[in-house]
Parts: structure tokens; C-alpha cells; sequence
């Protein structure tokens, strides 16, 4: 492999390990949760969105001076889009967590945060087996484990919805928690939306 065509490997790895970074650090917000230091913490998830960001215009600007890739451009641009979807949507759950004004964490959210960060290190596993997607044994495996855990992750939101429309009244508390749930459900989908567009390049190069 050509270092012009390393490039866009290593910048799909960085950008999923930034993933990983940011599902790793909101779960220890769940875990650990202080509800007056939410301000700060977001602050620090978005310093890790931004540079997910930086990495991704860096891909952009280099697609953009290329003759030839090594997967299709629209491949190339799917996947980016698709690994920052994946954070954008772990700094919503924070975001919702911090303009509804939660003051205790639900363990319903835990369980789900627990799936994203699962999925978030398959992610990695997964695009750094990508660059020799020609030969690897493993994709395959990898990509089967990504959607049986997108499985878990939708059972988990399931319950948690549930939990909090039969078990609550309150509507100042189910809206805040209808977003935050939507968003960790939104990441799971995310990772498998990868993955789905991992195996569709592996059909159409090998």
C-alpha cells in the first residue's frame, strides 16, 4: 500500500479511536455523574468532536487534490460521514443531558452507554482490519459481531423507552430522556451504518 493510500486508512482509525475516546468518556460521566460539573465535561467532549472534525476536513482536503483513491471517493466520504455521525451523536446524549437539566443519571442510559463503547472498540478493530480488506479472514467476523451488538443496543433502547413512558408522568423529565436515549440509540446506528458500508466496498473490490 502506496503512503498516499495509507492515508485515508489511518484517518478512518484515528477518527473511530476518537469515536471510542468520546463513548469511553461519556459512560464515566453516566457512572460518576455530577450534574454541576456537566458544563465543564461538555466542553471537553467537544474539544474531542473538534478534533474528529479536524481529522475528517483533513481526509476532505486530500480527496479533493487526488487522482486516484483506493476505494471509490463516495465510499471514501460515507465512511467519514458515518465514524462522525458516531460522535456527534455521543456529544448530543451530553448535550440533552445538559440543556434538560438532569439531576440524576437513569441506569437505563448506563446500559445503553455501555453498548456505544462495545461498539465503539469493534469500530476500531474493524477499520484498522480494513486496510488490508483484500485479505483479511477477520471482516467478516468483526462486521457480524457489529450488528448482533447494534442488536443489544436496540433492545436496550427498547427497555429504556419503555421504562420511562410507563414509569413516569413527569413530562419535564420523559422529553430530556426521549433525546438522550434517541441519541444512544442513534450511535449504535451509527457504528452498524459503518460497518454496512465496510462490507459493501469488500463486495465490490474483492
Amino acid at each position: 500500500m502506496t503512503k498516499k493510500d495509507s492515508f485515508y486508512f489511518d484517518n478512518f482509525c484515528t477518527c473511530a479511536n476518537l469515536a471510542g475516546e468520546a463513548a469511553k468518556f461519556l459512560l464515566d460521566i453516566l457512572k460518576n455523574f455530577d450534574a454541576d460539573a456537566i458544563e465543564k465535561k461538555l466542553e471537553e467532549m467537544h474539544k474531542i468532536e473538534h478534533r474528529a472534525d479536524t481529522v475528517k476536513h483533513d481526509l476532505f482536503s486530500e480527496i479533493m487534490r487526488a487522482f486516484i483513491t483506493p476505494i471509490e471517493r463516495d465510499d471514501i466520504l460515507k465512511l467519514s460521514n458515518s465514524i462522525d455521525e458516531v460522535i456527534d451523536s455521543i456529544e448530543d446524549v451530553l448535550l440533552h443531558i445538559y440543556t434538560g437539566g438532569v439531576k440524576a443519571i437513569r441506569p437505563d442510559a448506563v446500559a445503553q452507554a455501555e453498548v456505544v463503547v462495545t461498539l465503539a472498540n469493534s469500530l476500531s478493530l474493524l477499520l484498522e482490519e480494513f486496510r488490508n480488506f483484500k485479505k483479511s479472514k477477520k471482516l467478516k467476523e468483526i462486521i457480524v459481531e457489529i450488528n448482533r451488538l447494534e442488536e443489544d443496543g436496540d433492545r436496550a433502547y427498547i427497555k429504556s423507552m419503555r421504562n420511562l413512558h410507563t414509569g413516569n408522568s413527569d413530562a419535564l423529565e420523559v422529553i430530556p430522556w426521549r433525546d438522550i436515549f434517541n441519541n444512544l440509540e442513534a450511535a449504535c446506528d451509527a457504528c452498524e451504518h459503518v460497518a454496512d458500508i465496510v462490507e459493501g466496498v469488500i463486495i465490490e473490490n474483492t
